[in-house]
């Protein structure tokens, strides 16, 4: 039942749901409807039925003596048999009951032949005179409802109603009724298809709009919205989405321009070298055109451009990793990461000097790329400390936030090229005969952002620059302890 109700549209599940709805609606007033005409009836009933009874038992001999002769009844204007007393008699003549008859004190009828079955507890109600009893008897085929009560003077008063009039009013009600409830759903089922297609307009709209997209991948035309109710919003989200859609595949077409000409460079070089050894080895007797000392020279220029090639091509992949392939979040001690970044990078850059002044703050992050932000910043900082310089790391609490600090002394950044020296593949005209890809940088402004902080670069007092980042401070449970 499941499956088939979501293999159906939405036109046609809200179709359904109208109808449904109205269905249980008009069967839930047509029940209520019959129960209470069935109960007025045996209301009825039971009110004439001891009205006629006591009538005929208050006056025994007389219906005795003459039983063609129905008995004057008073009834008010506003009254029927049980009902209140009205402001002045009325007096009338009816039949009391369909059938009746006195039974003696031993249990006898006193009519010939009987018209009503005297049964166990119509004789126990003749002998004692006391109480009363309601039986469902059959005569000739018919049912009916039979009461017995004690007559003045001895014995007892039998009145019984034949029921097939009013089963056939109910009879008849319960048909009226279900031709009621048919007509009513059928009319809820067309009238649920209209309100199902008019209301469905905007969502068709949207899907049409939002299939054009698909088709033509043009994210630059937003989809037509109209009003303030949850279609709009729905548009509104889903020109949200398509904005962050163009902006993700504008920034992946520059990446991947960008990487190409990145690329580029690297690999024009080492394809030359390549070919000039290769031309040697193919050529012996050109071998004295390439002299040992050029060849080592050449091996490792080629060396070299390998390294660099391979640093770029990771630095694309951090660029571009996906958010499934990262680590999760988890309170981080900084001191701690700072402390192995530097560690790492005292490694590769042995005859500096790194100071550290590190005050234990913990931050919500992922280690493994907090880790490798401060050791792309210390690796700039390295790479233009002068021989036998000293780079200081500093990192303290400051309004709420973590704040590290890398200081160099170098030749420091020009104020024009310093608002772009954490853009992508951007290097300046002093750094374009250093190694680098341009993306070092990019990626600490990267890994600092999806932490929620940001970075900044200033000149550094007399003379190089300082790098800040400032994370967001983590004081909540969980918070790492500090393991230096």
């Amino acid at each position: 039942m499941s499956d088939w109700w979501h293999r159906r549209t939405l036109h046609a599940r809200l179709s359904l749901l109208v109808t449904g709805a109205v269905a249980v609606a008009v069967l839930a007033v047509a029940a209520v409807a019959f129960g209470a005409v069935a109960a007025i009836q045996r209301r009825q009933l039971q009110v004439q039925l001891e009205a006629d009874a006591q009538a005929i038992a208050a006056q025994p001999e007389r219906w005795r003596a003459g039983a063609a002769q129905l008995p004057t009844v008073d009834f008010g204007p506003d009254r029927g048999p049980g009902g209140p007393p009205g402001p002045g008699p009325h007096r009338g003549k009816r039949d009391l009951g369909t059938r009746w008859q006195l039974v003696d004190a031993g249990g006898n009828p006193t009519g010939d032949p009987p018209p009503l079955p005297v049964t166990k507890g119509a004789r126990q109600v003749a002998a004692t005179g006391r109480g009363s009893v309601q039986e469902q008897v059959s005569i000739g085929g018919g049912q009916y409802l039979m009461l017995t009560v004690p007559a003045d003077g001895g014995g007892a008063v039998q009145v019984a109603i034949d029921q097939a009039p009013a089963r056939h009013t109910l009879t008849a009600l319960g048909g009226l009724l279900l031709a009621g409830c048919a007509i009513g759903i059928a009319g809820a089922a067309v009238l649920g298809r209209a309100v199902a297609r008019a209301g469905l307009v905007p969502v068709q709209r949207l899907a049409e709009a939002v299939e054009g997209v698909a088709v033509t991948m043009d994210l630059t035309h937003p989809v037509p919205v109209h009003g303030a109710d949850e279609i709009a919003r729905l548009g509104r989200s889903v020109n949200t989405m398509l904005g962050a859609i163009d902006a993700s595949r504008r920034a992946q077409r520059t990446l991947v321009e960008d990487a190409g000409h990145e690329l580029r460079t690297p690999l024009t070089s080492i394809r030359t070298n390549v070919e000039l050894l290769l031309a040697v080895e193919r050529r012996p007797e050109l071998a004295h055109r390439l002299p040992p000392e050029e060849r080592a020279k050449l091996l490792a220029d080629l060396e070299a451009q390998v390294g660099e090639l391979a640093t770029l091509t990771t630095e694309l992949v951090e660029l571009a990793r996906e958010e499934t392939a990262r680590e999760e979040p988890e309170p981080v001690e900084l001191a701690d990461v700072v402390t192995a970044a530097i560690e790492r990078v005292r490694k590769r850059a042995p005859g500096l000097t790194f100071a550290a002044d590190l005050t234990p703050v913990t931050v919500h992050g992922r280690p493994g790329e907090l880790e490798r932000m401060v050791v792309n910043v210390l690796d700039n900082a390295a790479k233009w400390s002068p021989p036998g310089g000293t780079v200081r790391t500093g990192l303290r609490t400051a309004g709420g936030a973590a704040e590290l600090t890398v200081a160099d002394t170098g030749p420091g950044i020009d104020e024009a090229d310093r608002p772009h020296v954490f853009d992508r593949f951007y290097r300046a005209p002093a750094a374009r005969s250093m190694p680098g890809s341009g993306l070092g940088l990019a990626i600490v402004a990267q890994t600092a952002a999806q932490h929620g902080g940001a970075v900044a670069a200033a000149p550094n007092e007399p003379r190089g620059t300082v790098v800040t980042i400032r994370l967001p401070a983590h004081s909540g449970p969980g918070a790492a302890p500090s393991r230096r």
